[in-house]
């Protein structure tokens, strides 16, 4: 619920962690949109970002044997990492501002 003001629209792949897409949808005021089956680039940012973290986490890694600290370092990591798509500013630093502007 913190990220409510920050949510515009939800994309989501057909896997059962959307079934109750549309609680989701009525919590935070929001469309939830379905990508076709096979579909990757109809959720281009979110493919992008599984590419980015394969560079921590290997596929097939056993994520229950990850360290929480692994995570966290490579969740920083990725947030403090410059985006073309965001003029070359840092996602991290971008959400940060615009949820203190919500705030205010």
């Amino acid at each position: 619920m913190p990220y409510k003001g920050a949510v515009h629209t939800i994309t989501a792949d057909n896997g059962k962690e959307f079934a109750y897409h549309e609680q989701i949808s009525k919590a935070l005021c929001t469309d939830v949109y379905f990508a076709n089956p096979y579909s990757s680039w109809e959720r281009g940012l979110n493919e992008n970002s599984n590419g980015l973290l394969r560079q921590y986490f290997p596929k097939h890694t056993d994520l229950k044997g990850v360290a929480q600290k692994e995570v966290k370092h490579a969740v920083d990591r990725l947030n403090s990492r410059p985006r073309k798509g965001l003029d070359f500013k840092n996602p991290g630093k971008l959400m940060g501002d615009h949820m203190a502007a919500l705030a205010a």
